[in-house]
């Protein structure tokens, strides 16, 4: 039997009812009937295409008695079959766990109200920007926040934290907010060019910088060329400005580009932390820059990039040119990463509130604030610029969560090639509007070339919170008679209806990986275990993994300086990642 088989490995996995499962059913939710199992988000085994669509009046008052007939929904202008429907509707939150159980359950991270992350990014705003957009979120949550709201607040620095995880506490929020502070920009130096003089090299991890072009007086070196006169002294002053200018724009360029990796992996770690929380997540993103659009293949020129063509050169600042022909460097050189994240933020079913955090700006800064609807666009949110009241974009991105329906579709084109499909809905009833993301890129991301599972592990362990693509509980218990010796019992319960199977000559194959790993409390990694279940049940055992879920339990070596373990279930057929976090004792 294929149990046998697993005990074999040294593992024990246990699947009978739970309330013949010692200790567990006081920490396990009630059983899922297998015929309730939830819709997956987009999965490898089903490419179930969820649109979340906000349907309001002219008023701008949510619609909430449309039923599926009234929607006509198109992937590249071809109607599609509406195989999943839901109305916007607000669930009972859950019983609190008890003492010791930990878990990433939905009802448990966010239960209830409609899911909202406030994202502050002090790596792509100016440092004056990040104190005044502050003071207009702290002004939102005294002035505006709704009672059952549910928000978690991000910060965008060397990478992604978290001032505070979900809570609908407006008084927690306000302190959280309070312990923001304004952050000079990452890699500002590099990205504003100030003196000829440096020390080290960069090759040292230094960053050196040069003075600007346009206005700096230039000093030559003594290389026998101090005599130089008129046409001659001129021609070597307009190459040195050159010469320094060019080196500018490279520094503009590595700035641009290590903030955009940074935000890339910022994305693509909120889409672990939200992608299995149920329903829209909107993000709102306090920025005062974004440094990509979502669409690398964007035809678009911007104004930078063609100015940079024009014959200009003595009469624009050595910046300028970096921002010019940085734009069109950074509109490709990470096209593949960003249409990958862009596939990401799609399965988890987050809209993007840009919110400019320049507030009513003066600026010439189209481009950026073009690229904030671009990104508002692709996503289903809105953005929200050059505007004094920005805590109002705020407050729509709440009010667009009670308007939305999610509609599921499996798409005609079977084959995941990783082109990009647009989306179109319409909704047959007069007198609404509706607006919902523009499309979809058909990236399978276990099949991305260079994909790599165990970094998707890693990745996930670091993120500030739990991830929620694989649900489950779990519990950490010192060792008992049942143990090995000075051994910490680490027990896994895990939602199979957020894993994939496989069939396999009649029966169900499944492919988990269990990771215990401790961390030590200034965040290093001291040591990981794990364990792997990769076997085909037969069906009866199949549906009792589903109803009751997969039990699993590890023994770990407790080690020295370790107050942290984090777990991880991951689905080995379609990389996706579930964390928890448990503080020791």
């Amino acid at each position: 039997m294929c149990l046998d088989r697993i005990r074999s490995y040294g593992l024990h996995l246990m699947v009978p009812t739970l309330w013949a499962i010692t200790g567990a059913a006081a920490w396990a939710q009630a059983p899922t009937p297998a015929s309730e199992v939830p819709a997956p988000t987009l999965r490898v085994t089903t490419h179930l295409v969820l649109v979340d669509v906000v349907v309001t009046d002219k008023q701008g008052k949510p619609v909430n008695t449309l039923r599926p007939e009234d929607f006509v929904l198109e992937e590249n202008g071809k109607a599609q079959k509406i195989s999943m429907f839901a109305k916007p509707t607000e669930k009972a939150a859950a019983q609190p766990l008890p003492p010791g159980i930990y878990s990433n359950r939905p009802q448990y991270r966010s239960p209830g109200a409609a899911i909202t992350v406030m994202l502050l990014d002090a790596l792509n705003t100016e440092f004056k920007d990040q104190a005044y957009a502050r003071r207009q979120m702290l002004r939102f949550v005294q002035e505006q926040y709704k009672p059952g709201a549910r928000m978690a607040v991000f910060t965008l620095t060397g990478g992604l934290g978290v001032l505070q995880d979900f809570t609908s506490d407006p008084q927690i929020l306000y302190a959280a907010l309070q312990r923001f502070n304004p952050q000079p920009q990452e890699f500002a130096s590099a990205a504003r060019p100030g003196t000829t003089m440096a020390q080290g090299t960069p090759n040292a991890g230094s960053v050196v910088t040069a003075m600007d072009a346009s206005t700096a007086p230039v000093t030559t070196a003594n290389s026998g060329s101090a005599g130089l006169h008129g046409a001659g002294a001129d021609a070597q002053l307009a190459a040195t400005q050159a010469a320094v200018a060019a080196f500018a724009g490279i520094q503009v360029a590595y700035a641009e580009d290590q903030r955009a990796v940074i935000t890339l992996n910022a994305l693509n770690s909120l889409s672990r932390i939200l992608g299995g929380l149920p329903g829209r997540k909107s993000v709102i993103w306090v920025t005062g820059h974004l440094p990509f659009s979502l669409i690398p293949e964007n035809s678009d020129v911007s104004k930078a990039e063609l100015e940079e063509d024009l014959p200009s050169f003595d009469t624009r600042r050595a910046e300028e040119h970096g921002a010019g022909s940085n734009a069109a460097f950074l509109r490709q050189s990470h096209a593949g990463e960003v249409r990958e994240t862009a596939a990401r933020l799609a399965s988890a079913q987050v809209a993007i509130y840009p919110v400019d955090a320049r507030g009513l700006s003066i600026s010439t800064d189209v481009d950026s604030q073009e690229t904030m609807r671009e990104m508002a666009r692709e996503t289903g949110g809105r953005a929200y610029v050059n505007q004094n009241e920005i805590k109002d974009g705020v407050e729509r991105a709440f009010d667009d969560a009670s308007a939305t329906y999610t509609l599921g579709y499996y798409p005609e084109n079977k084959k995941y090639d990783g082109k990009y499909r647009s989306i179109k809905v319409k909704v047959n009833q007069g007198g609404i509007e509706s607006f919902h993301r523009r499309g979809y890129y058909a990236i399978d991301p276990s099949q991305i070339k260079g994909y790599n599972p165990s970094q998707e592990v890693a990745s996930a362990l670091n993120n500030p919170v739990a991830a929620s693509q694989v649900s489950f509980s779990a519990r950490v218990v010192a060792a008992d008679a049942n143990s090995a010796k000075g051994k910490l019992g680490v027990d896994f319960l895990v939602d199979a209806s957020t894993l994939s199977a496989e069939d396999s000559s009649g029966a169900k194959k499944m492919t988990v990986l269990f990771y215990s790993t401790m961390y030590s409390a200034d965040g290093k990694l001291i040591s990981n275990e794990s364990n792997k279940v990769d076997q085909a049940f037969d069906n009866d055992t199949y549906q009792k993994i589903l109803q009751h879920g997969m039990l699993l339990h590890m023994d770990v070596d407790p080690k020295i300086g370790a107050n942290q373990v984090r777990l991880a279930v991951q689905d080995g057929r379609t990389g996706l990642v579930g964390t928890i976090h448990v503080p020791l004792n």
